[in-house]
């Protein structure tokens, strides 16, 4: 059974509050006109009763500026932000508390030919790419003209949005750690001759062995290596914008491994229509900005919808008139830390191939509010950015990244995407994408794939587990091909399914084409594998129960190794969960006490299997890793693993039934998980600002069932509290050919304006798990058309 009893139960006591928004908000009917620069003829945008906008141009062009206009009307400074944040102009906004994040935002700008890598994009990309930043630009042009409408942010702060220029798509790679701090970590646990602790926390899938690379001084590797990719060395001004638990390396590594997603393609043959179906539902960031904005792009050769990400041009998740089209995460190791030797006396110049070469060495401005400008100097070697150096110890470290590549231009990927009609165009657009994905496919032909898609990097000498000398030896030789990528079309098995779990097909010659050794645990995946292979006629409620699925395989896991002869404290505890079905549900006691139990019972392993010496870089346990310890009575766990298994479980059960009692009360038939497990979602500077916090009333009330492991992802940080933090903001289902019977969910809404009926309109909807239509057909969409905009040329 499909377990999302969770939703319904959640939303029963959200429909009983004041101020309730089950209602749909009223949107006034009515056509308005309104001129534009920049729109190249009239644009006709209707918005649907679910404030969808269809965006019907006479050019492809001209479609993509109604989404730049359309995005920057509803979260003109969410963009905003992120922009100033990528191209390192906070300093100028907000003062000199962010001149140190600026520069390491600089770092990671493109300093290669633009214009060159403009010349290299098809032009009708570029031609949309444009239309778009010509529609943000209008809508700020247009605030510039009536301030009264700009979002309420700008006037408390007293700053003004910064206007776009499609040079910044190429210029804007953007600033991330990657896995460079696992490769520093593994090196010190060498250094110890604790490198087999690391696979307590980080298994290496698939299987492998270690290798130092030849000329590695791992005893001189340090976290002072990191430099500027280590977030405490650029602290922002706002702490939201970089939350304090960035700044922990063990909440980063969650957070990394909790961006994930499920999606899943099921073939004709095994559904009960005979049409293929495609469902996607996105795990990121829940609790601040939403990560997702709603449009339909249609002129002549583009017929796109579904969602976007803010800032960025086209749909990420949603279909054409031909395909329906998904995401996961796929993971790729595409980053790599190289240790340089600078010469003595010179440290501008660093060993490489034979000889000794100058940095590339450019200097910038940083503009700073109330205090002069900053001149940085910015460091290069090979077009890597130098993220730290000492010069006393002759030694400086460059962070290769696919993301600072010539031809790395990601910002235009989806444009392509959008612009592609079949399987064999997509995989032409692959070639622009560059962040590792799971693509998934279903077209009206009957046709589904799956195509792994991101630049992966050729490593010659070495696996990526560990830094490498710079000398030129271990250097990157190109990317992989997307033709040799992992891949499959039409399926033998009718269905494909992807969660982020470690998925190169059993033939894949991952020796010679390294990949990755770091995925996400296979529990979703397996969960929604049960589910897929028991159906053999899947319909789209089928996909939507599975998206909203509760069920636990780690919970199923722990009950299993419930001890038979629990001690007297624990003994209630062991009742209530064999009772259990293992469903996380919001309503449920049982889960409420599991999720007391499991990190307890996570700790008192860690403290038994991990060495003293090295917990202070090996922080936790791998969960599916410690399950399996536990489930085969690893000799790890003592001289006699089986009795040493029950204590520890018997142990956690008797504080895990503790700590219920302290969070729910003493009568456990009162305990409920999403009493604790809420949904609350507030301004990104809120915390920080009063008058915002003021202006933007948080979003709160709603309780949830699930966690990090179920199919409907909803995972926390408990070192802060139990509200989910991460999950499937916007879900999607598609019933591909018939696309007016598909199905989405956007949390909490298309407009981040308190002002706006679209603020929230969606957020008991999500609670509840009630699926939308996403109307589609011209017919459909005029049939519940709410209001009409059309766009004219200034």
């Amino acid at each position: 059974m499909i377990q999302r009893r969770a939703f319904l139960l959640a939303s029963a006591a959200f429909v009983a509050m004041p101020g309730s928004l089950f209602a749909k908000p009223r949107v006034k009917g009515g056509t308005q006109k309104i001129k534009l620069a920049g729109a190249r003829a009239p644009i006709e945008v209707v918005e649907d009763e679910l404030g969808v906008p269809h965006i019907r141009a006479a050019s492809k062009h001209d479609a993509f500026f109604g989404q730049g206009y359309l995005v920057a009307r509803d979260r003109l400074f969410q963009i905003d932000m992120e922009r100033r944040r990528d191209m390192g102009r906070m300093a100028e906004a907000f003062g000199p508390r962010f001149v140190a994040a600026d520069k390491a935002a600089r770092l990671f700008l493109y300093r290669g030919d633009i214009d060159a890598e403009l010349a290299a994009i098809p032009a009708d990309v570029l031609e949309c790419a444009k239309g778009y930043i010509a529609g943000v630009n209008a809508r700020i042009d247009e605030l510039a003209a009536d301030p009264s409408h700009l979002p309420l942010e700008y006037g408390i702060l007293g700053i003004s949005p910064l206007r776009w220029d499609v040079r910044d798509l190429v210029r804007g790679r953007g600033i991330g750690m990657g896995d460079a701090d696992d490769e520093i970590r593994r090196a010190m646990l060498h250094a110890r001759g604790l490198l087999e602790a690391d696979r307590l926390m980080a298994p290496l899938r698939p299987a492998w062995s270690f290798t130092i690379p030849d000329g590695l001084d791992t005893a001189a590797v340090s976290e002072a290596d990191l430099g500027v990719l280590d977030p405490a060395n650029r602290p922002g001004g706002f702490e939201p914008l970089q939350e304090a638990a960035w700044f922990d390396p063990e909440a980063r590594r969650e957070d990394r491994f909790a961006q994930g997603s499920n999606a899943w393609t099921v073939s004709p043959s095994r559904t009960a229509t005979g049409r293929p179906i495609l469902a996607n539902d996105p795990h990121l960031g829940i609790g601040r900005s939403s990560p997702r904005h709603m449009c339909h792009l249609s002129a002549p050769g583009l017929d796109v919808i579904g969602a976007g990400a803010p800032g960025l041009p086209g749909i990420m998740q949603g279909h054409t008139d031909r395909f329906a089209f998904g995401r996961t995460n796929f993971h790729i190791d595409q980053t790599d830390l190289f240790i340089l030797r600078t010469k003595e006396g010179d440290p501008g110049r660093y060993w490489h191939k034979g000889e000794w070469k100058a940095f590339e060495s450019f200097e910038e401005d940083i503009l700073v509010k109330g205090a002069p400008a900053e001149r940085v100097t910015l460091r290069y070697a090979n077009g890597r950015p130098i993220v730290s150096e000492d010069a006393a110890r002759g030694r400086a470290v460059a962070f290769a990244t696919v993301a600072m590549l010539p031809g790395a231009n990601a910002r235009f990927a989806m444009i392509a995407i959008n612009l592609s009609t079949d399987w064999a165009s997509l995989r032409q657009a692959f070639k622009l994408h560059v962040s590792p994905t799971n693509f998934h496919y279903a077209d009206i032909d009957g046709n589904t794939g799956w195509q792994t898609i991101g630049f992966t990097p050729r490593r010659p000498k070495h696996d990526g587990l560990f830094p490498a000398p710079g000398d030129g030896d271990y250097d990157w030789t190109g990317i992989l091909p997307v033709e040799d990528m992992p891949h499959v079309y039409n399926p033998a098995e009718g269905w494909f399914a992807s969660a982020n779990q470690m998925n190169l097909p059993k033939d894949y010659p991952y020796r010679e084409r390294i990949i990755s050794f770091g995925w996400s645990d296979p529990f979703r995946y397996d969960r929604c594998a049960e589910v897929l292979r028991a159906q053999p006629e899947h319909r789209i409620e089928d996909s939507i129960a599975l998206q909203h699925d509760v069920q636990s395989l780690p919970a199923r896991a722990l009950v299993k190794m419930l001890p038979a002869a629990p001690s007297a404290e624990a003994a209630q505890a062991v009742a209530l969960l064999k009772r259990w079905d293992c469903g996380i549900e919001a309503n449920s006691g049982a889960a409420m006490l599991y999720e007391m139990v499991l990190p307890l019972l996570s700790t008192a392993v860690y403290e038994r299997v991990v060495p003293a010496a090295a917990r202070d870089l090996v922080t936790s346990l791998n969960l599916a890793e410690m399950l399996r310890m536990l489930a085969e009575r690893d000799k790890r766990l003592g001289d006699d693993p089986a009795a040493a298994r029950d204590a520890l479980v018997d142990g956690a059960l008797v504080a895990g039934w503790r700590k219920a009692i302290e969070l729910g009360g003493p009568d456990p038939a009162g305990w409920q998980w999403g009493d604790l497990h809420r949904v609350t979602i507030e301004h990104p500077l809120a915390a920080s600002n009063r008058a915002i916090a003021a202006a933007f009333p948080k979003i709160m009330g709603g309780r949830s069932g699930g966690d990090w492991n179920t199919p409907m992802a909803r995972g926390f940080n408990a070192r802060r509290n139990f509200d989910v933090s991460h999950g499937a903001s916007y879900l999607f289902v598609a019933d591909v050919g018939a696309w007016d019977n598909s199905r989405f969910l956007l949390l909490p809404g298309q407009s981040a304006d308190p002002r706006s009926p679209r603020y929230r309109d969606f957020y008991p909807l999500w609670l509840a798990g009630t699926m939308q239509p996403l109307w589609y057909s011209k017919a459909a969409v005029d049939r519940h058309a709410a209001a009409r905009t059309i766009l004219t040329p200034a």
